[in-house]
Parts: structure tokens; sequence; C-alpha cells
């Protein structure tokens, strides 16, 4: 039997590098969600569909897409615990919480990103140093099974699950709804300190320098588009503002990334990425431009308001690497990425360190390490230097994103990540028939 109130849709994963037509649903009611879930066999959930690898969606799996799935549960303000559903988006969170000084600090740079995504990518900020990711302000999780039915999760109740569910891509049921623990902020404004640095090496001392502070969320923007160059940048901190003031309302209505540029061929090539590194250089760099004050959505979604640098990679899209690099092996990896830049010279847009916390588990993106992200426009030269760049996270045990490489594969998965086939066992153990299926999972053989 099949759900007859099925719409159809061509689904592009947001690095464009995948795309499929896929039939889904809006459920908006718990009914709903448990009709459609009985009858289709082969699901998956989608809040925004903004995850860089495709994991809300896949050729044969139908897309319960959560939009309508966006209401306040209750509030606690004693308490500070506040209960959602899973499709409500981090803006319309913050705007609600933030009226009471209360926030979640592991937010994701992108307002629109959803909170049951979130939970399923185990999302992280750039608080990430201080704060972790963003499995330390939940409580509580409610989702829904097709065999399974209606479970509990939390540290006292169904715990495996729970632990599967966190950072587990969507695959152990709906998330409906989440229970956070909120913290207090006392601030909407930051004071944002820019400090240039010759190379890498310096850079990541000043990073986990100021990392052991604690006060600050820290993030380099390093140049390498040119191997004389490569790690010469800034270092931006972004210190919060203590005020007694009630903070600002996150004033975001609606999706920008639908009103920017639709570009069917690329700008960014190694010419415009010199230019553009030389301008953002010049004026950052500026003496007189060192300290400057920001608002809470400047500097906690970095990329709001600038959609066009995604747009700029035209129809082929890009590709994104996030890895997290053992201390240890920090400087190895460094020379050796420097050495096959020498022979490849590939085309980066985006080359940025910051410092993590928190322990990794299962598919869990998060550990005590440095944490690199690059860009790079989709060509063949970059596809090859990204391939020979898995050789050399496997070499030096580097924990890769699942979330952000969508051309990741799984040889190189089943050597990054050591409790992959731990992950596999136990959630075979809770589903059997491998209900929750996306082309990011099929293809790591999830």
């Amino acid at each position: 039997m099949k759900y007859h109130n099925l719409e159809n849709k061509l689904f592009f994963s947001f690095d464009k590098n995948y795309s499929a037509n896929v039939k889904f649903n809006k459920p908006d009611k718990f009914r709903e969600l448990e009709k459609l879930s009985i009858i289709e066999n082969n699901l998956i959930n989608t809040g925004s569909n903004l995850s860089y690898s495709p994991l809300s969606f896949g050729k044969g799996s139908t897309s319960i897409l959560l939009t309508k799935f966006n209401r306040i549960v209750s509030f606690d303000k004693q308490n500070k615990e506040i209960t959602v559903e899973a499709g409500m988006t981090l803006s319309q969170l913050l705007n609600f919480t933030l009226k009471y000084n209360l926030w979640i600090p592991q937010l994701p740079g992108y307002p629109f990103i959803t909170l049951g995504g979130a939970i399923a990518t185990n999302a992280h900020g750039k608080s990430c140093a201080i704060h972790g990711t963003i499995r330390k302000s939940i409580k509580k999780i409610l989702i829904f099974h097709k065999n399974n039915g209606w479970l509990n999760l939390s540290e006292n109740e169904n715990k495996e699950i729970y632990d599967l569910t966190i950072g587990g891509l969507g695959l152990t049921g709906t998330i409906v709804n989440i229970t956070f623990n909120l913290a207090e902020i006392k601030n909407s404004r930051f004071m944002t300190r820019k400090t240039k640095v010759a190379n890498n090496n310096d850079c990541i001392k000043f990073i986990k320098k100021k990392s052991i502070e604690k006060n600050s969320f820290i993030y380099s923007w390093n140049i390498a588009d040119n191997i004389n160059d490569l790690g010469k940048g800034i270092i931006f901190e972004n210190i919060p503002i203590q005020s007694e003031n009630k903070t600002d309302k996150v004033n975001i209505f609606d999706n920008k990334l639908g009103k920017y540029l639709r570009l069917n061929f690329p700008i960014w090539n190694k010419f415009t990425v010199k230019i553009a590194n030389k301008v953002f250089y010049l004026i950052n760099g500026n003496l007189k431009r060192q300290k400057n004050i920001e608002n809470f959505t400047q500097v906690i979604f970095p990329f709001y308001g600038k959609e066009n640098y995604f747009n700029f990679f035209g129809k082929k899209g890009f590709f994104e690497s996030q890895l997290l690099i053992p201390n240890e092996n920090l400087d190895l990896f460094l020379d050796e990425f420097k050495y096959l830049f020498k022979i490849h010279y590939p085309t980066i847009t985006l080359f940025s360190f910051k410092n993590m916390s928190g322990a990794q588990k299962l598919l869990r993106f998060e550990d005590n390490k440095i944490c690199l992200t690059i860009d790079y426009t989709n060509n063949k030269t970059n596809r090859l230097f990204m391939t020979e760049i898995d050789k050399i996270c496997i070499k030096y045990k580097i924990l890769p994103s699942l979330i952000k490489d969508s051309r990741l594969q799984k040889i190189t998965f089943d050597n990054c990540y050591p409790n992959a086939d731990e992950f596999r066992k136990k959630l075979k153990l809770f589903d059997k028939d491998k209900i929750y299926k996306s082309e990011t999972s099929l293809r790591l053989g999830l």
C-alpha cells in the first residue's frame, strides 16, 4: 500500500553535487505522521534540506518534511527548559527564547536550519571550543519509528537509542519533539577583535592559547590560493559585551537563499579567489579596523546575508571538507597537505581553523581537536586532491565530517570512524529492516 497524498519534487544537496526526484509529504499532526510512516516502506526525514551532503533524501525513499512541526510545546522559564517540535528553525526558537535572555549556545551558522536537523547531525557552531556540540543542551527527545512506535529518549530512558539518535543522521526514526536545557545570555552584541597571522602554525598556536581562556568565540580565515602565502590570514575573536538589557530579537523574516543570484556559471576560479582574498585581507587587516562591534545575528549566523558566496560556485556547486585533526598529528598533516598542494594546486575558496571540545562517539563529529574547514570549487583537479587528502585522513586518524562532504566514500568512513561498525550493529538491532535511508546512509553502508 502507498500513501496517496505524496508530492514530487527535484531535491538538491546544498553543495549541488547530488539531486534526485523525491516523493514527499508534509504531515501536520501526529496521526498524519503515523499514517505516512506505517504505509511507506522506505523513509527519511527532511527539515530545511540545508545539509551539504544529502542526508534528508535519496532515491527510493519517501521524505517526511517536518516544516509544519514547528510549534512550541511547553516552556518553563524558572527551570530554563523548552520543548519544541523538530521542524522549528533556529531563528524561530531564538526569537522566542531571547525575549527571556535564554538560548542554546551550540548553534550552527545558518538561521533556517531546523532543530531536528541539528540534533540528527549533532551540530555545532563558532563556540564549539567552549560549548561543544548541541547534545550538551538536550534533555530529552521524542521520536516515532515505523516499527517501534513512539519512544521517549534521554540519558535515563532508552539511552542506547538516545545515543544513536544524536548525530545519527535521522536513521533511528522521526525526531518529533526535543526538550532543551536553556542557558542564560546577557548580551546581544560582541566586540570582534582581529589579529593577523603569518602562517598556519602561528594561527593554530594563537587559537589554542585563546581557547583556554574560554571568554570568546575564535576562528580564522586563511589564504590558500598560493603556496607561499598558505596559512597567512586573520583570526577573529567574538567577545561578548556584557549588558543588563534584554537581548535583541533575531530579526530574520524569510529565507534569503531564494532572493540571491542563481548563476549557471561559476564566478569562483583561481583569479577571482586571489582577488577576493587580497581585498578581504586588506579590509580586515587594516589597523583602524582591528576592533568593531557586531550584533547577535552577524556573529552567530555569519553566512546570513552572504549567500552569494555559495551561489558564486554556479550550478556545478562546490565541495566542503571539515576535518577534526589530532593535535599530535597536526604538523604532519599540514606538511603533507602542503606537499600535495604543490603538486595539484587546488582552487580553495575557504580555509579556516577553530578549536573544538567534546568526546567522539558513534557517528558524532566532535572531539578535543583542531577543526579545519576547506571549501573547493567542483572540478577534476580538486576531486583528485581531495582523494589524496582522504588517504592522509586515514593515515593520521583524522575525522572527516559526514554531513559536509558529499563525495566521502565508505572506505574512508570505515577507516576514520572507529565506531562505525558499532553504530551499524546497534542500528540493526533497533531497526532490522533499515527503514530510514538517505543517499548518505546508503553511500556509507549504514
